[in-house]
């Protein structure tokens, strides 16, 4: 079955090349303006959630400004599709390097994705917190 533009596969692509490119801009235009970004599995210096589309710009702004950890690829672990056709659920490691030749990082993680009408209403971000701590300055 073909992808359409709207759908959770193609928002994913834009998704991933948002984050690769840490583009707040980008990435907050995939959200609905009411859309919800939650991280369930907390760790030092994010919040439990964005609520609405330009918390999420602002957040995802400040946070890699302040972030030595530059992106370089997203390791597709799975891709489970779910009865709810809105409802994508990805496994997947987000390999990078840290700036000033500090080293390389891996955080692995899981996203369930809610895709109405082509775009992000919720996110749950289940990132491996300890990964994170180690990509960031201690």
């Amino acid at each position: 079955m073909p992808v359409s533009a709207a759908s959770p596969q193609a928002v994913l692509a834009r998704y991933r090349a948002a984050m690769l490119a840490m583009d707040a801009d980008a990435l907050a235009e995939l959200y609905a303006p009411d859309g919800v970004h939650e991280f369930p599995f907390r760790f030092p210096g994010f919040p439990a959630r964005y609520e609405g589309r330009e918390a999420v710009r602002a957040g995802y702004g400040a946070a890699w400004a302040a972030s030595p950890a530059r992106p370089a690829e997203v390791e597709e672990v799975a891709l489970h599709l779910t009865d709810d056709p809105e409802v994508l659920v990805v496994e997947q490691v987000v390999r990078g390097e840290l700036a000033g030749g500090r080293g390389a990082f891996a955080v692995p993680g899981l996203l369930v994705l809610r895709v109405r009408d082509g775009l992000l209403v919720h996110v749950r971000d289940y990132m491996d917190g300890l990964a994170v701590s180690g990509a960031r300055p201690n």
